[in-house]
């Protein structure tokens, strides 16, 4: 089946928007966020460049508005981004949403509807105190 992901700002705005073909439901919230991974890396490393507009940040890079900026591109890990997006989740550096629902947890089971959104909302760490 094919899912819709949408990236989101805290605030509701949305960064980006990706199609995901032939997702298996149900799904694990764990093993969709692992398919998203592999597929955005995978489209990235078909050219990579400068900047990188993924969930998590790929070592080395630096945080810009709405994406990463690598010091050179190079091709990336999906396994390690996947792992890093994982972690991230479990300690609250984004949040999923299918439809207006919140999923809270990694092993919870999806069953996707073609017209769910699966929305992921990153939290943006604060400077100072």
């Amino acid at each position: 089946m094919d899912v819709m992901i949408s990236d989101a700002t805290a605030a509701g705005r949305e960064t980006a928007r990706l199609l995901l073909a032939d997702v298996p439901s149900p799904v694990t919230l764990c093993e969709l966020i692992r398919f998203r991974v592999r597929e955005k890396v995978a489209r990235y490393n078909a050219e990579p460049a400068p900047r990188f507009n993924g969930l998590v940040r790929p070592a080395d890079a630096e945080a810009t508005l709405n994406g990463y900026t690598l010091a050179r591109p190079r091709k990336l890990d999906w396994e390690k981004q996947a792992a890093a997006a994982i972690d991230a989740f479990a300690h609250n550096g984004f949040f999923v949403f299918v439809g207006d629902r919140q999923v809270d947890g990694l092993d919870e089971s999806l069953t996707l509807a073609e017209a769910d959104v699966v929305s992921f909302i990153r939290l943006v760490s604060l400077v100072g105190g």
